[in-house]
């Protein structure tokens, strides 16, 4: 279970659950109350078949997500150019922000890893930095 984000820009987002049991389980989250923001874009990878797959590797300028791990499990590596953090996603309850210049990389996912992860704004390349050296630059520059 996570326990404290130690990068910069990020925090621990929780929802509310409910266990219907024998129904299932309910988990609740709402924009700019659970949410830290208004949601313009969601998305969801699953399929992650492939053991060596490896996500993200990229940072924001300014965009926010908060991301989930709705079923299975993987690890989410965050680097916000001074400190690194290495968290164990397997709770669909929990979701971590990621904010705006923080590195995050994806990997050891489960078959049946399914993860939402929610957006602040909608897609813009230009709001992109894939290149780990550039992110270095880009932190310097701008602290």
């Amino acid at each position: 279970m996570i326990k404290k984000i130690k990068v910069k820009n990020s925090g621990l987002i929780k929802l509310k659950a409910i266990v219907d049991s024998p129904d299932g389980n309910l988990m609740i989250g709402e924009a700019q109350k659970d949410i830290p923001f208004k949601i313009k874009r969601f998305f969801v990878i699953n399929k992650l078949d492939n053991k060596k797959s490896i996500r993200g590797k990229h940072a924001h300028k300014k965009l926010e997500q908060v991301i989930f791990c709705i079923n299975g499990s993987f690890t989410l590596s965050l680097d916000d150019g001074d400190k690194k953090q290495i968290i164990f996603m397997d709770d669909p309850t929990i979701g971590v922000k990621l904010g705006k210049l923080l590195w995050a990389t994806m990997s050891n996912f489960t078959k049946d890893c399914v993860i939402l992860v929610i957006s602040n704004d909608y897609y813009k390349e230009s709001d992109y930095i894939r290149n780990y050296d550039d992110f270095s630059k880009y932190i310097k520059k701008n602290q």
